[in-house]
């Protein structure tokens, strides 16, 4: 082997990170507190299909089911190639985390009623991992005050701009 790619990386398996999709609505809907990475067990044609580009978070969550903690309603579209002996698109996927780490997160969930939110699937040095976050739903007054105080931040920049010039 030649060159800086390992064997089974691709092009794609070099340093760094590549995002692949991101929940837009997360930061709306939900008020992250804590947020961690963990790594996604997949198959052959969902990683294909990963950096083809092909997934969605809108509907996805995390849940605890015993030992494991597993990503839900992941959407991840079938990879044509592979259609015949391919995957179920909307499969649970298992998140790799340590048993610490599932321990502390199961505390969080159970007791404060936390939920465990997506926000974005990225590849980190050729290995598929999903960004996750301890998150509370928000309510129609909390949105509310968030654009307020979105409003009045903006306000203030046009008026340093305006002082500026």
């Amino acid at each position: 082997m030649t060159g800086g790619a390992r064997k089974g990386r691709g092009a794609a398996g070099g340093a760094g990170t590549r995002v692949v999709a991101q929940n837009k609505r997360a930061r709306f809907d939900y008020a992250l507190e804590e947020r961690f990475e963990a790594g996604l067990a997949l198959a052959g044609s969902e990683v294909k299909s990963l950096r083809d580009g092909n997934a969605s978070l809108s509907d996805a969550y995390g849940l605890l089911r015993g030992d494991e903690l597993l990503l839900v309603n992941c959407h991840i579209g079938e990879y044509r190639p592979a259609a015949a002996f391919g995957h179920a698109p909307l499969r649970e996927r298992k998140l790799l985390l340590h048993r610490r780490e599932i321990e502390k997160l199961r505390g969080k969930i159970e007791q404060r009623g936390y939920t465990l939110i997506p926000l974005s699937i990225y590849f980190k040095d050729g290995w598929a991992k999903v960004e996750m976050a301890l998150a509370r739903g928000k309510t129609h007054g909390d949105r509310r005050e968030d654009i307020a105080a979105r409003e009045s931040r903006r306000e203030m920049d046009r008026a340093l701009s305006r002082r500026r010039r």
